[in-house]
């Protein structure tokens, strides 16, 4: 799966203001993990990478990686650079855009949250393309397509290994996406690397109802929890804002429920807000409907008839969902676009973050 402006992934072809747009993956290759790999090549490692632990249903494999930060081509991504510690992602999401690159691999999407993958020497493997291609003011995303602090994190450290090569240099551009209250494990480490370097902590969260996420988001932290890491981060002095991604129509696009979430959000201490309406690949929508027919039977018809034939939701709809998330804002006093504190990092004036939040 990481940010610009409601979606790590906006389609700039949907005509939406830049301020809220809807998500789009990339092209395969900034997501496969192994951008040197072909199709084949990661399945082929996929099937050979050794089982390391078994827990809450869940397999964890080490997969042999000769990429950790990956290069983006595409003019869809707004940053050049994406890093994923881990392949698949424990937390189960129901609606999770990023199944489909479990397809590279030859897993179906039902096993993205079953089978994890943790990519091998990820420290070592930073530190090296760190040191060998100059990424100094060139964005690098962490977390487009598997939430890296997961509980994976726990046990294996992938994403502190390669914050840890991160401190130790300076003059970068770096944000987390993520789910997990989790982050405020690493403060010390995330006040270290903006020390020398631009550095950004985006927070989904959907809604505050926590029946309702716990029915959506099955592992992944309570809503309180994570509001709570907000305030945590702010306190510690790193820049944080809050991803509203992706905003379910019908299920936690109620007014009052938005208005709810905003006021909690900048309560927390959040400095800015990005929204975005659902998008379904065929992937998601194979797990996503099946779960919606179950859970909200009277909603199935209406997403059929939007996404059978369409990864996204009317354009109409779209609009009113980024005019309604625009008012909040103004509401709230929450920013368009990440805002990094003044004063730290050696070379923080060359790193104007060029991608927009909302």
């Amino acid at each position: 799966m990481v940010a610009k402006s409601p979606s790590l992934f906006p389609d700039p072809r949907d005509g939406q203001p830049p301020t809220e747009g809807v998500p789009t993956p990339p092209q395969a290759a900034c997501l496969r993990g192994d951008a040197t790999n072909p199709v084949g090549g990661i399945a082929r490692l996929a099937a050979s990478s050794p089982l390391v632990d078994e827990k809450r249903q869940t397999e964890y494999y080490l997969l042999p990686a000769k990429s950790l930060i990956n290069r983006c081509t595409s003019d869809r991504v707004p940053f050049p650079w994406t890093v994923n510690p881990y392949r698949g992602c424990e937390f189960g999401c129901k609606y999770c855009y990023a199944r489909y690159t479990h397809e590279f691999m030859e897993l179906a999407p039902e096993e993205f949250e079953r089978k994890i993958y943790v990519k091998a020497n990820p420290g070592a493997l930073t530190a090296h393309e760190l040191a060998a291609t100059d990424m100094r003011g060139q964005h690098i995303a962490i977390g487009t397509a598997t939430d890296p602090y997961q509980p994976a994190e726990e046990e294996f450290g992938a994403t502190r290994a390669v914050l840890e090569a991160m401190a130790r240099q300076s003059g970068l551009s770096v944000s987390i996406t993520t789910k997990s209250n989790r982050v405020v494990r690493d403060i010390d480490l995330l006040r270290r690397v903006s020390e020398k370097s631009s550095l950004t902590v985006n927070v989904s969260i959907i809604t505050l109802n926590q029946r309702l996420a716990r029915r959506l988001e099955p592992r992944a932290p309570r809503p309180d929890l994570r509001l709570a890491a907000v305030t945590k981060l702010r306190e510690a002095g790193i820049a944080v804002g809050v991803n509203v991604m992706p905003v379910l129509p019908g299920i936690t696009d109620r007014e009052n429920d938005c208005d709810a979430l905003a006021c909690a959000i900048r309560d927390a201490g959040a400095q800015w807000l990005a929204a975005g309406v659902l998008f379904l690949m065929p992937s998601s929508l194979a797990v996503f409907l099946p779960f919606l027919e179950q859970e909200f039977p009277r909603l199935a018809k209406r997403y059929r008839e939007w996404y059978t034939r369409n990864a996204y939701a009317p354009e109409d709809y779209r609009k009113e969902i980024s005019a309604r998330f625009a008012a909040l804002r103004s509401k709230y006093g929450l920013g368009l676009r990440p805002q990094v504190p003044e004063g730290s990092g050696s070379e923080r004036q060359q790193l104007e973050l060029k991608w927009v939040a909302a």
